[in-house]
């Protein structure tokens, strides 16, 4: 949290993973825990494949909803690359977390880019304090596939200081009613990976 009591989260990945959702259940969290909440568009090609990044702020008072690079408490990312692509915007004492999931871009499937076979040893450099997990394998696992983002949400609402009660009320409010058990179930794994991390 800043000095001004304003919590910041970007969220990052491609289009047709449900970034947008995720921005939603976060804010939606945040103003049922009372708290002034400032969210942007979601930038970038949100077709499927284009990289997306969202931006989340609340506090007890938010001006803008863009988030200065350096300041994020939280970023979450549901593909390796692109959480690298916006590793600027966290804090130095900020937590990455990070879905294992390998999405191959345009720009590698058509020869012009190559996906670096480090990915992983690279998120382990740039970010001390990482979650990384296999967010489409615990959704999966869960006969969810599709709840992967928040799978991810989970691990993030650990970091953030806001009551279970308003995480549960804004996934009621915010999923489809034929889906909410089945991703209260991939929000409560998400939660348990992320209580079980222990940084160094």
């Amino acid at each position: 949290m800043s000095d001004t009591g304003v919590v910041s989260v970007v969220l990052a990945g491609v289009g047709g993973q449900g970034i947008l959702l995720a921005s939603e259940i976060i804010a939606e969290a945040a103003l049922l825990s009372g708290l002034d909440v400032k969210t942007n568009e979601v930038h970038g090609m949100a077709q499927r494949g284009g990289s997306v990044i969202a931006q989340i702020r609340f506090g007890p008072e938010v001006f803008s909803p863009l988030v200065p690079e350096g300041s994020a408490r939280v970023l979450a990312a549901l593909e390796k690359i692109e959480a690298l692509r916006y590793y600027r915007h966290l804090a130095p004492d900020g937590v990455a977390v990070v879905s294992t999931q390998e999405i191959i871009p345009v720009s590698v499937s058509s020869g012009q880019a190559v996906y670096p076979a480090d990915a992983e040893f690279r998120l382990r450099k740039v970010f001390p304090r990482l979650v990384l997990l296999d967010a489409l394998e615990v959704a999966g696992g869960l006969s969810s596939p599709r709840s992967a983002n928040v799978v991810v949400i989970g691990a993030v609402s650990h970091f953030l200081g806001l009551g279970e009660e308003a995480w549960m009320e804004a996934l009621k409010r915010r999923v489809k009613p034929a889906f909410l058990e089945a991703n209260r179930r991939a929000f409560a794994a998400g939660r348990a990976l992320a209580q079980a991390c222990r940084f160094l």
